[in-house]
């Protein structure tokens, strides 16, 4: 986009008039971020417009990505950025006296997802975009997101997060396009005259989805998809019998149906909330198929050609019933044979496996399941009677297996799976991932589907983590290697060759010492913790999940505490360590870690006798505005999940685009970052996927062993029962047990030994500055290949089918 900053000015002033009656000079500063916000809507609504009209009128392929959580982050300085304006807007509002840092600051981050799920459907929309492809995201408009975190004692605290509370200035509410899902009644199949079945669905309760879409605007180019959120509403009663009306029953059921697009990941501790779960799944599936199945029969295409036009990717298993469902729509609204639609339904539909973990593959238990969704219950048994001919085809007599693989079996329907058999592609996230998939969990399935099974590595967007969360550095790439890397991100490999150039090198530790400068300046007003920026800032932010082990890290730095106290001549490198995390609300064990890391903060941070060796701080209420401030500023980054756990990670991405050096165990795509840095540019620690995978086959660890026969360990899990560590009684006892007395499930302590070590290594490098600042450029410049613009390609010429478009 082209534009001037006097026209800018102009439109700014006008725009300011029309929503305020305000001059600028006067304006406080939430009216002058909706007022840019506003008008930059405006300069993109043209190409928006555009964009759809040229899918539609060419026929374009559509990728539509189903996800569960779309973790955004701001959009206004990421939408000045791709329009190619965010200079030329900055310097014209300087001239009027205005800020644009402080503008943007005053935007909320959307409360859309929660961890790496939800942020890599946020990268992958950008990068869709960005390159081109013809992508659409569908999701729920959350009111309130997962939770706002706050610590008090120590303790996580939730709090609604109200992030619509003054307006999101980015979504357009779509009335005209709000499509009714149904809930609960009785289903059955009801034969005709001619022998035919028709299904029936009576007593049923409806709910209003209403879409609200926000542009996704790509870099530099003329393409802006968009991103469907959906809103639960009710209907409109006035169109019922006067007769069936209940004043009651309606308010009843305006609470009971406004709770669907609420709250994300609702507490599924309790029937309650597994039904409320569950039918958020449900509604946003149905309205986005719904959705997409009017668009293309308005464009005047033959249902029987869907997959030629569509492509329906389910993000992990929370879009599963996408697969029962469009098989409804096709059958019964569109009266499809069950061949054809199954057909179509499979060569539409694609899915991404996101875990290793069989307890985290989504299943429901049967009654719950026919009875909030009993029409697509009965397809699903259709669907599971069909699959299991096969698997007795080719399994004849070994109804074990059969039931194993059943989509219905034990009295729960497995969405795994149905998304399994019901998709032409399963991928997953990391090489060693997919491998696992292929030889571990998923093994039965991969001996039965080779041909389906592909490995997709996830990827960022540089855009937002090194264009915007490091403007400084992005620079100096512009001034050595040029420009090029912006739209290619594979051409920081340019960058390579300046590892040893001391000029470069200086600047590097420049940038990251302003970086952390900036960091330290906002714990101290965040955290009121003064801290060190010439320390080494090592950094572990992550969802808090016992198999991500912030665990080891906290015991080691407790380990690290007994060291300085025995000893006041302990030589180490001053340390900070900073950790950021939410715990799901009905994770009380994660919630303990978090009380754990908390106590040691406010004992090592307080006491005398550290002499400053050591800080520790958590900043709550982790999301991607704070990640842009820590990533840019950390130094060591934290990768520590038990081997074969971690399907991918992103942030290790991140944190090595922006020149830190990962502590990693081999598990997910740190495998990756080994092969793309080498291994002098990264520190490994911990047992290997062989090692691991032994143990759980034969077993024989003993964690009672180690503690018995390691007088470190020893003295550090002591310490959280014996009163060492203060305000831990409850939680230093609880840990303390999951270690010893239920044999430390994530291998905490056959690890710590080689962690330890790993931290001395760390130390070390640190020392030497040119080493340490040879593998940051390295780090750098190996990162390109994990941008998600060289993620999202693969996925269009290797699932979707889609055309790249423009880049």
């Amino acid at each position: 986009m082209i534009i001037t900053k006097e026209q800018f000015k102009k439109d700014f002033e006008k725009k300011m008039l029309k929503l305020y009656a305000q001059e600028v000079e006067n304006a406080t500063i939430q009216m002058q971020y909706f007022t840019l916000g506003y008008l930059i809507k405006e300069y993109i609504s043209e190409g928006w417009a555009k964009t759809t009209t040229r899918y539609t009128k060419y026929g374009e392929k559509q990728v539509y990505y189903f996800s569960i959580e779309f973790l955004l982050g701001r959009l206004l300085a990421s939408n000045l950025l791709n329009l190619g304006i965010r200079n030329t807007v900055k310097e014209a509002l300087n001239e009027m006296g205005l800020n644009l840092k402080s503008i943007e600051d005053v935007e909320v981050d959307p409360g859309l997802g929660n961890g790496g799920l939800g942020r890599l459907a946020a990268c992958f929309m950008d990068s869709m975009a960005s390159s081109g492809i013809p992508g659409n995201g569908n999701g729920i408009r959350y009111k309130y997101g997962l939770f706002q975190q706050k610590i008090v004692d120590g303790y996580q605290v939730e709090l609604p997060e109200n992030w619509l509370r003054d307006d999101n200035v980015w979504e357009i509410r779509k009335s005209d396009k709000a499509v009714k899902v149904r809930f609960y009644g009785d289903a059955w199949m009801k034969p005709t005259d001619d022998g035919k079945l028709i299904p029936v669905h009576t007593d049923y309760q409806e709910v209003l989805a209403v879409p609200y879409d926000t542009a996704l605007v790509g870099y530099e180019n003329k393409t802006v998809n968009t991103l469907r959120l959906w809103n639960a509403e009710v209907p409109n009663y006035a169109d019922e019998p006067r007769g069936e009306l209940n004043f009651h029953k309606v308010l009843l059921n305006k609470r009971e149906i406004e709770s669907i697009s609420e709250v994300l990941y609702p507490d599924d501790s309790n029937h309650e909330g597994r039904v409320l779960r569950l039918k958020q799944e449900y509604f946003f599936v149905s309205a986005g198929l719904q959705s997409i199945v009017t668009q293309h029969k308005e464009a005047g295409r033959p249902l029987s050609e869907l997959h030629n036009f569509v492509a329906v990717h389910i993000n992990d298993t929370h879009p599963a019933v996408a697969i029962p469902e469009l098989m409804r729509i096709l059958m019964d609204e569109e009266g499809m044979e069950w061949n054809e639609a199954w057909h179509v339904t499979q060569n539409t539909m694609s899915y991404t496996n996101h875990t290793i973990m069989s307890e985290a593959l989504e299943k429901w238990p049967v009654e719950l399941f026919k009875d909030l969704l009993p029409r697509i219950y009965l397809i699903i048994e259709e669907i599971d009677r069909r699959f299991r001919e096969i698997l007795t085809a080719k399994f004849g007599e070994q109804q074990d297996q059969v039931e194993k693989m059943a989509i219905i079996s034990g009295g729960f329907v497995k969405m795994a799976h149905l998304c399994i058999h019901g998709t032409h592609s399963i991928n997953g996230v990391a090489k060693l991932h997919t491998e696992l998939l292929k030889s571990q969990e998923l093994k039965d399935f991969y001996m039965l589907y080779p041909y389906k099974f592909n490995n997709k590595t996830n990827g960022i967007t540089h855009r937002r983590w090194l264009m915007l969360a490091n403007p400084e550095l992005s620079t100096l790439l512009d001034d050595t290697i040029g420009t090029s890397w912006r739209r290619n991100p594979q051409d920081l490999k340019l960058f390579k060759k300046y590892k040893r150039d001391p000029e470069a090198q200086r600047k590097v530790e420049i940038i990251k010492q302003h970086n952390k400068e900036k960091l330290a300046e906002y714990i101290k007003e965040k955290n009121d913790i003064i801290i060190d920026p010439n320390s080494i800032f090592d950094v572990h932010v992550k969802r808090l999940h016992a198999y991500k082990r912030q665990l080891l890290n906290a015991l080691h730095i407790l380990h690290q505490y007994h060291e300085i106290l025995e000893n006041p001549n302990y030589d180490m490198v001053p340390k900070t360590y900073i950790f950021a995390a939410k715990a799901a609300p009905g994770y009380y064990y994660a919630k303990e870690v978090i009380k754990f890391i908390n106590a040691l903060a406010q004992q090592i941070n307080n006491d005398p006798r550290v002499k400053g060796l050591i800080k520790v701080v958590f900043l709550e209420n982790y999301g991607v505005t704070l990640a842009e401030k820590i990533i840019p500023a950390s130094e060591v980054s934290e990768q520590i999940s038990t081997t074969t756990k971690e399907a991918s990670g992103t942030s290790n991405m991140k944190f090595m685009m922006n020149g830190a050096i990962t502590l990693a165990t081999l598990d997910g795509a740190n495998v990756e970052i080994l092969e793309e840095v080498g291994d002098p540019n990264i520190v490994i620690f911990g047992m290997t996927e062989k090692e691991i995978l032994s143990y759980y086959r034969n077993g024989g660890y003993r964690s009672r062993e180690i503690y018995e026969s390691d007088i470190r360990v020893k003295r550090v899990l002591d310490s959280l029962v014996n009163g060492h560590i203060k305000g831990i009684p409850v939680e230093g006892v609880d840990i303390f047990k999951s270690l010893i007395d239920y044999n430390d499930e994530f291998f905490v302590l056959k690890d710590f030994d080689s962690y330890v070590d790993a931290q001395k290594k760390i130390d070390s490098l640190y020392q030497d500055r040119f080493t340490w600042n040879k593998m940051s450029i390295e780090n750098i410049s190996s990162s390109g290949v994990f941008s998600a613009d060289v993620t999202v390609m693969q996925y269009a010429s290797g699932i979707w089918d889609t055309r790249i478009i423009e880049r």
